[in-house]
């Protein structure tokens, strides 16, 4: 089983994201011979796209010029990557209520029409299939419940984006309220427990 993991906190081996990520790693890891192919898109971020990007993009293949060619190598050797992973693990810490942009820059590179979706005679066909999500999202409060549920930006667009691309099979984790206890472990700990309960 191929497993692509996508880091995105920059805090490091400190992260509440990446623990809770490396745990739901490790639990598949009891249950399957696992592959990991390990991206850190906070210590190696895709650029956000350009002019130069989008005109590569929609080039054809055979009239790219070498600098176009290049201009788009890490965006379709990020598209191999997902192409190639039976499973995807993203780490998303909530940043100002919403994914780190790295994973909106990683999301722009890899949504190329006619390589992970296209447009048919009934609408919108996700390319990027037979494949399960999931997602280890760590917040300062409280965001999956109560008066601030509205103001939670990272699992409904990963959803709705992920989802796009064809991959509609996603489980979420939570790591929740960080920055409200002084224990917290404590909260890693309940969400570790979340995740050795889950059937895999």
């Amino acid at each position: 089983m191929k497993i692509l993991h996508l880091i995105s906190s920059l805090r490091g081996e400190a992260s509440f994201s990446n623990k809770l990520g490396n745990s739901i790693i490790e639990q598949l890891a009891t249950k399957y011979p696992i592959e990991v192919k390990e991206r850190n898109l906070a210590s190696a971020p895709l650029a956000h796209l350009s002019d130069a990007h989008v005109t590569a993009f929609f080039t054809p293949e055979h009239e790219r010029t070498a600098a176009q060619i290049e201009i788009i190598r890490p965006s379709d050797e990020a598209i191999a990557e997902l192409l190639n992973a039976d499973i995807l693990i993203i780490d998303v810490p909530m940043y100002n209520f919403t994914i780190p942009s790295t994973i909106k820059a990683w999301i722009d590179q890899i949504a190329r029409a006619g390589i992970t979706f296209r447009y048919g005679e009934n609408g919108v066909e996700g390319l990027v299939t037979n494949k399960k999500a999931y997602l280890a999202i760590s917040t300062g409060g409280i965001y999956s419940e109560g008066y601030m549920k509205d103001f939670d930006h990272t699992e409904q667009y990963l959803r709705h984006v992920l989802g796009f691309l064809g991959i509609t099979n996603m489980e979420v984790f939570r790591v929740e309220g960080v920055n409200l206890s002084e224990a917290k472990e404590d909260v890693l700990s309940k969400a570790k427990q979340h995740v050795e309960e889950f059937d895999f």
